[in-house]
């Protein structure tokens, strides 16, 4: 007979897992690590309330408090007997009473002598639930963010589709399970727990006295060992076609069709196996050698694949998956549209947007190491097709299917490759390229029009590739600080938003400067780069987090009414649907500014803004 999973083992295998998407741990102390205090249990209520929204709006999750960030279990022995039962009751009185938390377990527990309180809830289905105070939250990897109600509105049409995955199934128990795959998932989540318990961790479980262990539908879809019994559509189709479209009847031009029938786990590598050698062509070559040349990037064609498996509407029993492969593409069809709370759009602003329908499924795909972090996969499609100077993927979303598109074919337009052949002598990256094309027809470049182009927001990238270009006498900087900065002033804008690059074709010399303009632009090093450009432009700054934001809030709002305080570099609004989400983040060069604003009194139409540092970026170490 299975044995339930004790709370103490489920402590002590999400410690072991460390934060992240299904994950957090809180601590009861504050103050410096030899002088701790307990906190405020008002303080602690607060978190408790604030994760467990946020987990609950995203694909729920667990909350430990009494853990510090690093996993040390710390406790909360110190804390007095009212304060733990304030604590435990958070989920109730700290949460808005018209969208209260659905299916919260509360435990205390003794681990290795330090006293735990965990709280497990469960994905919301029905409401979208906010704090006592009115704020929506959703988790988002290891953060818990705001974000408007309308973001993660649900579509009424698409609850089935939603709870298809949490179902339990009546009638089937381990024994239809494919007991070796579920043993090898559970030795890479934690060695030496059995099966049983690592159904009931990944939620596929639950475990019930006097009936067992019940499955939900999840379970069957990723290790059953008869898939077709449970799903009549757990497949995926691959397609090859001859030519650029798909022909019918005496034009069918279809050379091969492959159908794979497996659970979800086997779906994902029996699939691969047939796809892979679809993403290579070998051709005779004229000095009579044979040479295999890739067509599409492996690893972006396998995070598709990967991602349509995941995501797929499986609540749609009468489709599989189909992959056809084009001599120019591939396309990978799902059944089942984008969910409402998320939009192509989205997607391609490679900010990591996701909503899961599968959120059992995708869990347990992420956790066996089979899927990147919840958002991240799309990402990582789009970063490989630019690497490998490929047009980026095409994504077509309608009510019933997902179709995303892998192009073989230049990123560039024809006469912008002729362009940049002038650059062929240069050792110049995707990126490089894509810098310089900004300036093809003898425009000035912005510092922020190269961030928005290239997609980042990390400012050592940006050091890094402007070094590159400069260091390569390709790019130039035309314009003085104190020109950027007056100009700045008079648009209402941040520095970052003020063009000041130009480009210069190989073996025309950047323009010498006399001693007066040299004193005035600053020093040039030995690789070009001037000292006030690396201190202006590309060193990492200080900036403020602004809240409360009018819904109309523009950026010359917040320029005019900081303008006493200097001159931004960047001023950034996330928006939806046109309109400011509540908060903007404000970049400056100097920080002596960032201490001023703390302490201002700074106002946008008639509302006084919240203002907070923010820290730094720290690069990353190779």
């Amino acid at each position: 007979m299975a044995d339930p999973l004790n709370i103490i083992e489920q402590i002590k295998i999400a410690v072991s897992l460390a934060e992240g998407q299904f994950r957090e741990f809180k601590s009861a102390y504050q103050g410096p690590p030899d002088a701790k205090q307990p906190r405020n249990a008002r303080e602690i209520c607060r978190d408790v309330a604030e994760a467990l929204v946020a987990f609950a709006n995203a694909d729920g999750g667990e909350l430990i408090i009494g853990v510090e960030d690093d996993g040390a279990l710390s406790g909360t022995n110190d804390l007095k007997p009212d304060a733990i039962e304030k604590i435990k009751s958070a989920p109730i009185d700290h949460v808005h009473k018209d969208t209260p938390l659905q299916s919260v377990l509360t435990r205390e527990a003794n681990i290795d002598g330090k006293q735990v309180i965990y709280f497990r809830v469960s994905k919301g289905t029905k409401l979208i639930h906010l704090t006592s105070d009115g704020r929506c939250l959703r988790r988002n990897d290891l953060e818990t963010v705001p974000v408007p109600a309308e973001q993660i509105q649900f579509d009424r049409q698409e609850t089935i589709s939603r709870e298809y995955d949490r179902e339990f199934v009546d009638g089937a128990s381990v024994t239809d399970l494919d007991i070796d795959l579920v043993e090898a998932v559970a030795e890479q989540i934690s060695a030496g727990i059995s099966v049983d318990r690592c159904l009931q961790y990944l939620g596929l479980a639950d475990y019930e006295g006097g009936t067992g262990l019940r499955l939900r539908r999840a379970a069957l879809l990723l290790f059953s060992k008869n898939p077709e019994r449970w799903h009549p559509r757990l497949q995926s189709r691959i397609i090859k076609v001859k030519g650029t479209e798909l022909g019918a009847g005496a034009d069918y031009n279809v050379a091969a069709d492959t159908t794979i029938r497996e659970n979800i786990l086997q779906l994902v590598e029996g699939t691969w196996d047939q796809l892979r050698p679809h993403l290579v062509e070998t051709r005779f070559q004229e000095d009579a050698r044979f040479k295999t040349t890739y067509l599409f990037p492996e690893i972006a064609c396998r995070e598709a694949l990967v991602n349509a498996i995941a995501h797929r509407d499986y609540s749609d029993e009468g489709r599989g998956i189909e992959v056809f492969v084009f001599d120019n593409r591939i396309e990978i069809v799902s059944p089942g549209g984008l969910l409402s709370s998320i939009s192509v759009k989205e997607i391609e602003s490679l900010r990591g947007a996701h909503q899961s329908r599968n959120s059992y499924v995708a869990r347990s795909l992420r956790e066996a190491g089979l899927m990147r972090e919840l958002g991240e996969g799309m990402r990582r499609i789009f970063e490989v097709m630019h690497e490998n100077e490929l047009a980026p993927p095409t994504i077509i979303s309608s009510q019933n299917e997902f179709r995303l598109s892998l192009h073989h074919r230049p990123m560039y337009a024809e006469e912008e490759l002729i362009w940049l052949e002038q650059f062929d002598s240069i050792d110049l990256s995707a990126e490089h390229k894509a810098v310089l094309l900004l300036g093809r027809r003898g425009d000035l470049i912005a510092p922020n029009d190269v961030f928005r182009r290239l997609g980042i927001v990390d400012t050592d990238k940006f050091r890094q590739i402007i070094e590159h270009l400069q260091k390569n006498k390709v790019l130039e900087s035309v314009a003085r600080r104190s020109l950027v900065q007056r100009e700045a002033r008079k648009k209402g804008v941040g520095m970052r938003d003020i063009p000041r690059f130009k480009v210069v074709l190989p073996g025309r010399d950047i323009k010498r400067r006399s001693r007066a303009q040299r004193k005035n632009d600053g020093n040039v090093s030995k690789d070009g780069v001037k000292e006030h450009e690396r201190r202006e432009d590309i060193k990492p700054t200080t900036g403020i987090f602004v809240s409360n934001l009018p819904p109309n809030t523009t950026e010359r709002d917040i320029m005019l009414a900081i303008k006493d305080l200097g001159v931004p570099e960047s001023i950034v609004i996330p928006r939806k649907d046109g309109y400011s989400k509540g908060f903007a983040f404000v970049e400056f060069d100097d920080p002596n500014i960032v201490d001023i604003a703390l302490r201002a009194d700074i106002v946008v139409g008639h509302r006084k803004l919240s203002v907070r540092r923010i820290k730094p970026r720290i690069p990353k170490k190779p």
